[in-house]
């Protein structure tokens, strides 16, 4: 038989957990630190379990507790996004995604309409920040995250295809005075460096070890965003993602100049709480973007494909 247990004591136990305090929580919830005290303790008899060590003014969740935490922590994540579902004008569903920034800028932003046009009723919310967020607190629906690790505690994870990373520039650069037609050419230029990719000039150098490059000189950025765009303005060769800049090269703002096998790394993740992950809105929008990731590696491959020495 499943036992019960009272929901005002999970609440308490829920904000402690969360907070790392029994005066924290208190605070949260408009009452007293022994009241938050006093209904850890009905949850903790109710349970037969031990979920925090006293240890005299602090305290700390036990291994069960933790266990305990992510779960509790998660479904009242639903709750909260439940209510705001239910309360939204017009019955639509809000959708609430943490980007990367260059992400959202590069990709998100330019797909947006047709991720509107494909599901009307889903409002989308984007925020753009480097920062970690903590899907428990149920803000957040979705995070995409660059380069993610493990996904956290009570979260799941699924992987875009590996980042095709090659040089790039603008075609008045690739054909100016000093052209650019095979790697040994770019000792004539400046390199533009984005400083938070997992690889860099000085790994593509290690590649290609015959070449001389300045790897000490050139702009420095720390968004692939700004890197990309200070290479379609000439300001001289970035080494990025063809995923971030698919769009500047379709529209020929942008040309890989010559053939090499592209850097393979891993990319982004897109993360969602293991309580929540079957949400329609969310099912839909996970749905709509892996097609879409799918779509472009295919371009992308037919890209570097037309590129004389790697078709």
């Amino acid at each position: 038989m499943v036992r019960r247990v009272s929901i005002k004591a999970v609440q308490a136990f829920e904000a402690a957990a969360r907070l790392g305090s029994f005066a924290l929580a208190a605070q949260e919830l408009s009452v007293t630190p022994s009241a938050i005290s006093h209904q850890v303790r009905v949850l903790e008899d109710q349970l037969s379990v031990l979920l925090f060590h006293r240890i005299h003014r602090s305290v700390a969740l036990t291994d069960a507790g933790r266990l305990y935490a992510a779960e509790v922590t998660a479904a009242f994540a639903r709750i909260d996004e439940a209510t705001r579902t239910v309360t939204t004008t017009g019955g639509g569903a809000i959708l609430t995604v943490h980007s990367m920034p260059s992400f959202a800028t590069q990709w998100l932003m330019p797909r947006l309409a047709a991720m509107k046009s494909l599901h009307p009723a889903i409002d989308l919310r984007l925020q753009a920040s480097v920062g970690m967020v903590d899907l428990t607190q149920g803000a957040i629906d979705v995070s995409v995250r660059y380069n993610p690790g493990p996904p956290p505690a009570g979260c799941v994870m699924e992987m875009f295809p590996d980042d095709l990373i090659v040089p790039m520039c603008s075609p008045a650069l690739a054909d100016g005075l000093n052209p650019i037609r095979r790697p040994e050419d770019l000792s004539r230029h400046v390199l533009i460096h984005s400083e938070v990719n997992i690889m860099g000039w000085r790994d593509w150098n290690r590649r290609h070890r015959k070449v001389a490059l300045d790897l000490d000189r050139g702009p420095r950025f720390d968004r692939s965003f700004m890197a990309i765009s200070a290479a379609v303005d000439g300001m001289g060769v970035c080494l990025d993602s063809l995923l971030l800049a698919q769009q500047e090269l379709q529209a020929g703002k942008l040309v890989v100049p010559f053939a090499v096998p592209p850097l393979r790394v891993p990319g982004h993740g897109f993360v969602t709480l293991k309580s929540t992950a079957k949400l329609p809105k969310i099912q839909a929008f996970r749905e709509w973007l892996l097609e879409e990731l799918e779509r472009g590696r295919r371009w992308q491959e037919a890209y570097l494909g037309s590129l004389p020495g790697l078709g």
